[in-house]
């Protein structure tokens, strides 16, 4: 069949403008290179404490692994496909001193958004959110852990950094356990514009037992538009033994609540490159062993929720 007027002109344009180009015409053509997957969820620190000291009372000996800096993730994960890595602030070893995370983030500004962890109840939380916007930290950690259960969500400062979360679309990360999701659905419905993530399935399954209430729970927060969820340290949840597929369900069961575009892959490494774990078994179960998605919804899985989530700016 003829091509269409239209269409034929169109080629010959395009083609007098790759001859007019010359030896530019070959690159222009190239397709832009895809990207690699996203890990949404990693921790690394450094053994240089006179640059980046560790928080008040640890010393290198504490730290396990005894290193895991930006290139040695890097260096387990390229291999595997990813790319670019969201940095999570482990206030164990660093308390709320995130320079060492900003500071790579810094060398690598494609590659790394950051997760900090700032004190609610220091002196304006919501300023100190905006201020390190511009040093890619595109959302903040929280948990009872600092606080405990009855206060951690009940004050002021954290009333403001939700309320600013909104503003900034700084993400509240949430580290919590099965029992702290009813709260965090209450805020949810305080704050409807916030984006919130939910850390490793809400750690559901911590234990080893993946009971339904807890899912129930977990899922029923989907209805907040904003909740993201994290499908990820496979190494703590479950049986805890590779190739992790008894968590199959449970991912089913979170994907069919929330939808692929509101989940997200991570490894939380270094914990999932040891004691027997690995990263490559981290990526394959959702890269080969989940069979209930399109192609396009794996993508989401891999890196197309965390980019939108976290690398807007």
């Amino acid at each position: 069949m003829p091509q269409p007027i239209v269409h034929r002109r169109r080629l010959l344009q395009a083609a007098t403008f790759a001859t007019t180009l010359g030896p530019l015409a070959s690159w222009a053509a190239k397709p832009e290179k895809p990207m690699g997957y996203i890990d949404a969820h990693s921790h690394i620190w450094t053994r240089d404490v006179k640059r980046f000291p560790l928080a008040q009372g640890k010393t290198v000996a504490d730290l396990a692994p005894a290193s895991f800096t930006d290139d040695e993730l890097l260096k387990v994960a390229r291999p595997a496909g990813v790319d670019r890595v969201v940095l999570i602030a482990h206030s164990i070893y660093y308390a709320f001193d995130n320079s060492y995370l900003i500071a790579a983030a810094k060398r690598r500004p494609e590659t790394f958004r950051v997760v900090a962890m700032i004190d609610d109840a220091g002196p304006k939380p919501g300023q100190q959110m905006r201020d390190l916007l511009p040093q890619h930290v595109t959302g903040f950690r929280i948990t009872p852990r600092r606080r405990g259960r009855e206060k951690w969500l009940d004050n002021p400062g954290m009333r403001s950094m939700w309320k600013t979360a909104a503003e900034t679309r700084q993400a509240m990360c949430c580290l919590i356990n099965p029992e702290d999701l009813p709260a965090v659905d209450a805020m949810c419905a305080q704050n409807p514009e916030t984006p919130v993530v939910i850390d490793h399935f809400g750690r559901v399954g911590i234990d080893g037992t993946i009971r339904e209430q807890d899912l129930r729970t977990l899922c029923r927060l989907a209805r907040h538009p904003q909740v993201h969820v994290k499908i990820s340290a496979y190494y703590a949840l479950g049986k805890k033994k590779p190739p992790y597929r008894d968590l199959l369900p449970m991912i089913k069961r979170v994907y069919e609540a929330y939808g692929a575009d509101r989940l997200m892959w991570a490894s939380d490494s270094p914990y999932q490159v040891v004691d027997g774990h690995s990263y490559q078994a981290s990526v394959d179960l959702v890269a080969n062993a989940i069979d209930f998605v399109t192609a396009e919804e794996r993508a989401a899985l891999l890196g197309k929720t965390a980019e939108r989530v976290y690398y807007y700016q």
